[in-house]
C-alpha cells in the first residue's frame, strides 16, 4: 500500500489510497505506516477515499494513535467519509480522535 504524505509545516499528512480498509489489507497499512510513526509525532490520517472500515482498521488506527501518544505526540483524523464517521461513533472513537473536515483544519489545531 502506498501511503502518500504532504507536510504543513511539521505536521505530516498521510492519505490513505483504498476504500476499504479491512482485515486483508490492514496488514500491508501497519507495515507502510510504521516508519512514519517512527520518524513523526504530529500527523494527520487523509480518510478522504475511506469508504469502510472494519475493527481491524479501527485497532489499527488506535495502535497508531497510541505509539505517537507514547513519544508526546497524536494523531488526528481528516476528511472522513459519513459512513465511516458512523462507524467511529457507533463504537465511541469519535472521543477519542480529533476529526476535521480538512487537512489544513486537522494540521491547523495542532498550533493553537
Amino acid at each position: 500500500m502506498e501511503l502518500a504524505v504532504d507536510m504543513i509545516g511539521d505536521v505530516a499528512i498521510v492519505v490513505l489510497p483504498v476504500d476499504e480498509l479491512t482485515a486483508s489489507n490492514v496488514g500491508d497499512f501497519k507495515r507502510d505506516i510504521a516508519p512514519l510513526l517512527d520518524t513523526h509525532t504530529k500527523m494527520v490520517l487523509d480518510l478522504t477515499r475511506l469508504l469502510f472500515a472494519d475493527s481491524a482498521a479501527l485497532g489499527t488506527f488506535i495502535s497508531c494513535l497510541r505509539r505517537l501518544n507514547a513519544k508526546g505526540g497524536d494523531l488526528k483524523l481528516c476528511a472522513m467519509s459519513q459512513q465511516v464517521r458512523d462507524v467511529f461513533a457507533l463504537v465511541r472513537l469519535d472521543r477519542i480522535f480529533d476529526i476535521y473536515a480538512t487537512k489544513a483544519e486537522a494540521a491547523g489545531s495542532y498550533h493553537r
